[in-house]
């Protein structure tokens, strides 16, 4: 296991290379946990370790110890190459062994996007592991043994659904090659859009426009991001995706299993994953209480997007902060 120390914002982060389940890791680290606890912050699409930093600086200076790894196929960590390596067990796996490493029996999990998808199976496979979750923008999905999720997404928004035109290993990588990562991330952290959106050349629109940024997102973040998206590409992000219908196959066996552990729920007003077909009406009107009786809270935080640890930082870290203290 290497280590080196870097510095954010004032707090000092531990930086490990951890060997899990034959791969490496990245972990970035920060607290004494004199709180009481740990707080594990799982990444979502396109992002790094340091896309929680917000709240990886707050929380550590009130005492937890904060651990936030760059999952497989990003950043710092291993990429295998074959797309089958990335299915939610994989992923379980090196959270666990994470867990494992750095000896921590029970965690605070906090996730967003497809870290969000990871931790409501790791909730769902490993409950003696999650003190308690906070899941930020995608819900419990339940898995559904009539229908595969990748014909679901196509019956709900056609063959150019971006998950579906994901699915051509290389194809979209070369796509988002050709435009440059500092343009798709200013494009994708960006974007309101709410609907089926397809990461169609007519969506994104000429590489060489000026698309500016928020007061939220700064210049320095989205060069945070690129160099290390340009060195390791996009496959490995891609590969979470290629999984979908085969991690439906494997997890025939957790059909109808719930999730127990303590649960908070928040999403952005304007998120896409909060906008999809059906998924208020689930979250609102007693579908998400019923497959996670775990739930304690949901908060929806208006004029907020898909990225609300980056848009809204302080809301979201207190949010964060004022349910975790309670165990």
């Amino acid at each position: 296991m290497s280590t080196t120390a870097t510095e954010l914002e004032g707090v000092a982060v531990t930086h490990r290379t951890l060997e899990v389940n034959g791969i490496r890791i990245h972990v970035a680290e920060a607290g004494d946990g004199s709180a009481g606890g740990t707080v594990l912050f799982l990444l979502g699409f396109l992002e790094l370790w340091h896309s929680w930093r917000n709240q990886l600086r707050s929380l550590a200076a009130r005492g937890y110890r904060c651990v936030a790894p760059d999952l497989r196929g990003y950043g710092g960590s291993s990429a295998p190459p074959s797309p089958s390596a990335y299915t939610v067990f994989h992923l379980a796996g090196d959270v666990v062994g994470v867990l494992d490493a750095l000896a921590v029996p029970r965690a605070f999990v906090v996730c967003q996007g497809w870290g969000a998808l990871l931790a409501w199976h790791l909730a769902t496979f490993r409950p003696d592991r999650v003190r308690a979750l906070v899941a930020v923008g995608v819900a419990f999905m339940p898995r559904d043994p009539a229908a595969r999720p990748l014909e679901a997404f196509r019956r709900l928004y056609g063959d150019g659904y971006y998950m579906l035109r994901m699915q051509e290993p290389g194809a979209m990588e070369a796509e988002f090659a050709r435009m440059g990562a500092r343009f798709v991330f200013r494009k994708v952290l960006t974007t309101r859009d709410t609907g089926a959106v397809s990461l169609s050349p007519e969506w994104w629109g000429p590489p060489d426009q000026d698309i500016p940024l928020p007061p939220w997102l700064s210049e320095e973040y989205v060069d945070s991001l690129a160099p290390t998206f340009d060195e390791t590409g996009f496959a490995g992000a891609m590969n979470f995706y290629r999984c979908l219908d085969l991690n439906w196959e494997l997890t025939a066996p957790w059909t109808g299993a719930k999730v127990t552990v303590p649960t908070k729920y928040m999403a952005g007003e304007e998120a896409m994953s909060y906008n999809y077909t059906g998924v208020q009406e689930y979250i609102h009107k007693g579908g998400l209480k019923g497959d996670v009786p775990g739930l304690e809270e949901v908060a929806v935080i208006a004029g907020a997007a898909s990225f609300i640890h980056l848009e809204k930082a302080e809301e979201v870290t207190q949010h964060i902060y004022d349910f975790i203290k309670k165990f």
